[in-house]
């Protein structure tokens, strides 16, 4: 996904400079709960033009054939029923439950990528997006964050049973190879990535380095207990 030319088009119809993104992912506020963090609409929008390429292909190529060709592991991601609910709405609603960082998004967004490379065979669809979604932002979280919520509490949060979400890990991983380490620089690359998303030649530069997880984890310690035990979850099942 990180080849992937980019757009000068709009993100869900949300105005974002690539000087406001880099501003957020550095230093993001959790005082105001509404405030969703800016990556979050720069990674939907890359998602869903993603799927829409990714149907077309299947489309072209025949939905049977490219079914048949797929690799049998990567289909533990596909949902019984494709969820009736939209990748930004999605990711909106793990932020609001995790509270997990800007970088989180970036490095999920990296694995992502990876996931993609390693298994060539796999497409992101909508009847796939969501658990590798809600899947790839655990790990993600538990890469650059000290504190984390248990595997049960995302898994309610993603619409799945821990059982679910447990294996979903544990396949991501093999599939993965186990190759979740992101160093500066390939974070950084990612970055310019997203920022190229909201401008071309912008210039600006989000992060230089992870810093910025720090000051996250902080609140995070502060700020668990309260969120954990006042959440009212709406139904979710993928």
């Amino acid at each position: 996904m990180a080849t992937t030319s980019s757009s000068s088009s709009s993100i869900s119809n949300v105005a974002i400079s690539p000087r406001k993104l880099r501003s957020d992912l550095y230093s993001y506020s959790y005082q105001d709960d509404s405030n969703i963090p800016l990556v979050v609409s720069v990674l939907a929008s890359l998602i869903e033009r993603s799927m829409a390429r990714n149907q077309r292909i299947v489309k072209n190529s025949g939905s049977k054939l490219w079914y048949l060709s797929n690799d049998t592991r990567t289909r533990i991601f596909d949902c019984h029923e494709t969820p009736d609910m939209t990748i930004q709405s999605y990711l909106e609603r793990i932020f609001r439950y995790t509270r997990a960082g800007p970088s989180v998004y970036v490095v999920a967004y990296v694995y992502i990528d990876r996931f993609c490379q390693t298994n060539p065979w796999f497409r992101i669809i909508p009847r796939n997006v969501h658990r590798l979604l809600i899947t790839t932002i655990m790990v993600a979280s538990k890469y650059v964050e000290d504190m984390n919520y248990r595997n049960s509490y995302f898994a309610r949060v993603g619409g799945l049973t821990t059982n679910e979400l447990n294996k979903l890990e544990v396949e991501f991983l093999f599939l993965m190879g186990f190759k979740l380490h992101v160093n500066v620089s390939v974070f950084e690359s990612y970055c310019s990535h997203l920022e190229r998303e909201v401008s071309i030649g912008g210039g600006y530069h989000i992060e230089r380095t992870l810093r910025c997880a720090e000051e996250i984890k902080s609140r995070q310690s502060h700020d668990e207990g309260r969120y954990y035990n006042n959440f009212q979850f709406a139904r979710l099942m993928l």
